[in-house]
């Protein structure tokens, strides 16, 4: 090769070499200082995708557990308050064999009977007093429904409105009455509370893409600002003005507390969702509200009341227990797919130190001899001032 001054082509090659000694080593370091091996999708794509959604799954498992734990401490309170309400039976029931018996005077039985009917009141606290986190436990759930009387005859089920679904959280109380218009020549429905300052919501129905049903179709008209969706059917006579005999009663009614757990990471409910039914066992649930042992027919009658009333709480405790014991299953399970699905996204992503150590001492022993053929290819034009000195 000629020897020349203005190309130094042996720096050039030790230059590039250099560089991707040096780029390999710094790639190396950010790896052994993250710990991953896939630092950057470059380092391979299909390894950091996977990764990821391994990682979210994994992170999603860890709140499903914590989920898991909260929802086994609420049925553990409304466990602890069965507990008192049995205990507080148990006494009743003694009271009324004592006030069973006929050597009693009348007084003496108002002196149980008054305890009596104070036990009974004791029994509805502690079933409305059981919460957690604000949600009742013990007392029911209540919800707004329609009151099936108080239906005008223009907004039947015949008349096309197939159902009423009513938040319980927009502010309406029981007995509110709403009336329902509907304007042939506009398409638009109007929702009016007539009991709170004549609160009303129109709907234009065109809108929404409602004009007409046939056969099996049905379609929900929302009114957000009431609380209130309607389900209309093919019976609704679109053609038709609605301005009489259109309105309807929000009545209130008392079931079981429904609780829905999230103990998954995805968004099935049959497979990342558990849902119970906590039974009311109130007073009134129970069926002792209305026991006095006053008197000797009514102590009588009292002892078969309460003995009813252990049962029935017995059955609500044991459904509690049933839901305990499974979600003591669903944590051993989230417990389970967590460590697996960690020992999956480790094999992916997590990096191999020791090799890695190992290859990164390789590149700076590389780094290191490209400065120093770097520093002798530079040198090398030198050797040229001899020939122009001589």
């Amino acid at each position: 090769m000629a020897l020349n001054i203005i190309s130094n082509y042996a720096a050039n090659v030790a230059h590039r070499n250099l560089s991707n000694s040096d780029e390999m080593a710094t790639r190396s370091l950010s790896k052994l200082s993250s710990g991953t091996r896939v630092v950057s999708a470059r380092d391979d794509a299909a390894s950091m995708a996977i990764g990821a959604r391994l990682n979210s799954q994994v992170e999603a498992l860890k709140t499903a557990t914590v989920n898991v734990g909260q929802a086994n401490s609420m049925l553990q309170i409304a466990d602890g308050g069965m507990s008192t309400i049995n205990d507080i039976l148990t006494r009743m029931k003694t009271l009324a064999v004592q006030a069973a018996s006929d050597n009693l005077s009348t007084t003496e039985r108002g002196f149980l009977n008054d305890e009596f009917q104070s036990l009974d009141q004791e029994v509805s606290r502690v079933a409305d007093s059981t919460s957690f986190n604000g949600v009742q436990l013990l007392s029911g759930q209540t919800t707004f429904g329609v009151d099936p009387a108080a239906v005008g005859t223009n907004i039947e089920a015949a008349d096309g409105i197939a159902a009423f679904t009513i938040n319980t959280d927009a502010g309406l109380v029981a007995a509110d009455t709403i009336s329902i218009t509907f304007d042939n020549a506009t398409n638009i429905m109007t929702l009016t509370n007539t009991d709170q300052a004549n609160f009303s919501q129109s709907v234009d129905l065109d809108d929404i893409g409602v004009t007409a049903l046939a056969g099996a179709q049905t379609a929900d008209v929302e009114f957000g600002a009431l609380g209130i969706t309607l389900t209309l059917n093919s019976a609704f006579a679109f053609g038709t003005d609605i301005t009489a005999n259109n309105t309807f009663d929000v009545a209130t009614q008392t079931g079981p507390a429904a609780l829905t757990y999230q103990i998954g990471s995805g968004n099935n409910a049959a497979v990342d969702r558990l849902t119970f039914n906590l039974t009311s066992v109130s007073s009134a649930a129970l069926g002792v509200a209305a026991l006095d042992i006053g008197t000797l027919a009514g102590a009588q009658a009292a002892i078969t009341g309460v003995d009813t009333a252990i049962d029935t709480l017995q059955t609500a405790r044991s459904n509690v227990g049933v839901g305990q014991n499974r979600l003591d299953f669903a944590a051993k399970n989230l417990a389970s797919s967590q460590e697996n699905n960690e020992a999956a996204r480790s094999t992916l992503m997590d990096l191999d130190v020791a090799s890695e150590m190992t290859q990164f001492t390789s590149k700076q022993i590389l780094v290191q001899s490209g400065v120093a053929m770097l520093a002798q290819a530079n040198q090398m034009p030198q050797n040229l001032l001899r020939l122009l000195q001589g």
